[in-house]
């Protein structure tokens, strides 16, 4: 990200995965702010399933997930265990700066298998400045919560490979400008940009807008 060495980067990576695995939303969401549900309209179950059907067909060739590879996705810590990976794309994630394309997700979401990976979903971004009538624009609000990631407090850089992870980092105890301070630490309000989850082959909109991927 702008802004950010390569060591930031890696370990707000690190932390954002951490960060997006089930359960943690709730426990950690100091770290997360998330937009307010909105009453459902009619319009807005037409244009999900607008979203959905482009994001289908947008998305059908990366079911092998070499495609997405040689289209330059690139896996988020693939050797770091995880319930899904991230397969982004930061020349999409830049184009969705400026405009929508359902067809045009900045990550794939693929659950990994015993053969390689199996594409479950797929992820929207937007910058962090975007109002909520912009992000309601793209995906509706009554249908599914857009997500922030904030408060994040990392250790001085001399410190990263020593430091207390307990307290650091997107589910460290510090989450403001002043603990921060106090610990030596270099405070961001917000991280990345907003992102939305979709799981386009789910079976009702509950499910393929949720925050993570429905398991049985």
């Amino acid at each position: 990200m702008p802004g950010m060495n390569m060591s930031d980067e890696k370990a707000n990576e690190r932390a954002a995965v951490n960060d997006m695995t089930p359960g943690h939303q709730d426990a950690h969401s100091q770290h997360m702010f998330m937009t307010a549900m909105r009453e459902r309209t009619p319009e807005d179950v037409q244009r999900a399933g607008e979203i959905v059907t482009q994001l289908r067909a947008g998305i059908e060739k990366y079911k092998d997930y070499h495609v997405a590879l040689n289209d330059g996705f690139r896996i988020f810590m693939p050797n770091v265990p995880q319930p899904e990976y991230h397969f982004t794309s930061y020349r999409n994630g830049f184009m969705e700066a400026f405009t929508f394309d359902p067809a045009r997700p900045t990550s794939l979401l693929y659950k990994k298998t015993s053969t390689g990976y199996e594409l479950v979903g797929a992820m929207y971004t937007m910058p962090k400045r975007a109002t909520d009538e912009q992000l309601n624009a793209r995906v509706p609000l009554s249908i599914a919560m857009w997500h922030l990631h904030t408060n994040l407090c990392m250790p001085a850089r001399a410190e990263l490979h020593n430091a207390d992870w307990t307290k650091f980092g997107l589910h460290g105890s510090i989450a403001t400008k002043d603990s921060c301070d106090a610990a030596g630490g270099r405070f961001s309000p917000v991280i990345f940009g907003w992102m939305v989850h979709v799981y386009p082959y789910e079976d009702s909109l509950d499910k393929i807008f949720a925050m993570h991927h429905h398991m049985d």
